[in-house]
C-alpha cells in the first residue's frame, strides 16, 4: 500500500507539472509572437523597399554573398541597409549544412527590425514532425521520407539540442504571408480564399499550437488553407501516369501553375516542371480560381526554378515573380527581387549570386 500510494503521488505531481509546463510553453509562445508582431510594426504597414529573398535551405555563405551585394553591413551583429529591409520568403532549413548560421543571420535581422520572415514548409514541416497529437502520435510521421528530408537539419542540432527546441519555437511565430497596399508575399501560393480563411483563423497570420492538430487534420478547411499556401497547388496526373521526383519519390500528383487560367492549359503546360510523362490534352481543373494578371504584384519560392549558366534569372510576368532559384542544387542560384513599389515587376530588379 506504501508503495503504491507513494507511485500515485509521483504520478499526481508529474501530471501537475506536466500541466504546467505546456501553460508556460504556450504563454512563451504567445509572447513570441507578439514580440515578432511588435517587431513588424517597426517596419511602417506601407514599406515598400524591400529585397525579397528566396529559399535559402542551409546555403549561410550563399545569403551572407547576396546581403553584401545588396549592400548590407554586419557592423552591430546583424545585417542592416540603410534604407531598405528583406522579406524571407521561407525555407531556411534543411538540405544545405550550414542551418545554424542561416536561421542566426535571419533571426537576428528580424529581431532587430531589419527583416520579416514568412514560413516554408520546411519550417512547417519541422514543426509537426516534433509535435504530437491529442493520441500522442506526431503530426507529421516519421517515416523513412521524412526523416531523410529533415535529416540534416537534425544533425547540425545534434550538440545543441535545446537550440533546436527554441527554433522549432520561432518557427511558430513566422507569419504564413505578407500583404500591404502595394503587394503580397508567400511561400507557395497565393490563393485569395484560403488565404481569406486564414486570416480568419490565425493569431496575426501564425499558426498557434491550439491549431495545429486541426491543420493537420485532411478534410477541414484549415488543413486544405495551410496545405496550399505553404505547398502550393496539385492535381492528380492522368490516370496510370507516375513520376519519381527530386527526391526520388514516386508521385501520382504534380505541382500546377495557380497564376495560370487552368482552362486555357494542357497537362503539360499547367505543370510548374517539365514532366515527360504528361501528355498535351486539355487539362482537367476542379475549380478555376488562378492569380489574375489585373492583381497586385506577387511574391514566392517554393519551386525550384531553373537557372541556365550564363543566363539572368526571369520574373514570370508583370506581377507574379518566383525567387526560389534552387540554390540547393549545384547549379541553382540564391536570387532576390529588389522591390521599390512598382505596380509593374521587372526581371531588371532579380540579383543574384552563384
Amino acid at each position: 500500500m506504501h508503495f503504491l500510494l507513494v507511485m500515485f503521488i509521483v504520478n499526481f505531481i508529474y501530471s501537475i507539472l506536466n500541466i504546467l509546463f505546456l501553460r508556460i510553453k504556450n504563454k512563451i509562445i504567445v509572447y513570441l509572437v507578439a514580440l515578432n508582431l511588435d517587431i513588424m510594426k517597426t517596419i511602417d504597414t506601407n514599406f515598400v523597399n524591400f529585397d525579397i529573398i528566396g529559399d535559402i535551405h542551409g546555403h549561410s555563405n550563399d545569403l551572407k554573398k547576396l546581403l553584401a551585394a545588396l549592400g548590407y553591413t554586419n557592423k552591430k551583429g546583424y545585417y542592416q541597409h540603410p534604407e531598405r529591409k528583406v522579406l524571407f520568403v521561407g525555407d531556411y532549413i534543411d538540405r544545405g549544412i550550414n542551418i545554424i548560421e542561416v536561421l542566426d543571420i535571419v533571426k537576428k535581422m528580424v529581431d532587430n527590425g531589419e527583416a520579416i520572415a514568412l514560413m516554408g514548409n520546411h519550417e512547417y514541416n519541422a514543426i509537426c514532425y516534433n509535435t504530437t497529437n491529442s493520441n500522442g502520435d506526431y503530426l507529421r510521421e516519421h517515416s523513412p521520407k521524412n526523416f531523410n528530408q529533415h535529416a540534416v537539419t537534425m544533425a547540425a542540432f545534434m550538440q545543441v539540442p535545446n537550440m533546436y527546441k527554441m527554433y522549432i519555437e520561432w518557427f511558430k511565430t513566422l507569419p504564413l504571408f505578407y500583404e500591404n497596399d502595394s503587394f503580397r508575399v508567400v511561400h507557395a501560393c497565393w490563393d485569395d480564399e484560403h488565404i481569406a480563411y486564414l486570416k480568419s483563423r490565425l493569431d496575426h497570420n501564425c499558426i498557434t499550437n491550439s491549431l495545429l492538430e486541426e491543420a493537420n487534420t485532411e478534410g477541414t478547411q484549415l488543413h486544405a488553407a495551410v496545405e496550399t499556401t505553404l505547398k502550393g497547388t496539385e492535381a492528380k496526373l492522368p490516370k496510370g501516369v507516375t513520376f519519381i521526383d527530386k527526391d526520388r519519390v514516386l508521385r501520382t500528383e504534380f505541382r500546377t501553375k495557380w497564376w495560370e487560367d487552368p482552362s486555357t492549359m494542357t497537362y503539360n503546360t499547367i505543370s510548374v516542371h517539365p514532366i515527360h510523362e504528361l501528355p498535351n490534352t486539355p487539362f482537367e481543373f476542379e475549380n478555376n480560381n488562378f492569380y489574375t494578371d489585373i492583381e497586385k504584384p506577387v511574391f514566392f519560392g517554393h519551386y525550384w526554378m531553373k537557372y541556365k549558366a550564363g543566363t539572368k534569372p526571369a520574373i514570370i510576368r508583370d506581377n507574379v515573380c518566383c525567387v526560389d532559384f534552387s540554390v540547393a542544387k549545384g547549379d541553382g542560384i540564391l536570387a532576390c527581387y529588389r522591390y521599390s513599389g512598382e505596380g509593374q515587376l521587372s526581371s531588371k530588379q532579380l540579383v543574384f549570386v552563384k
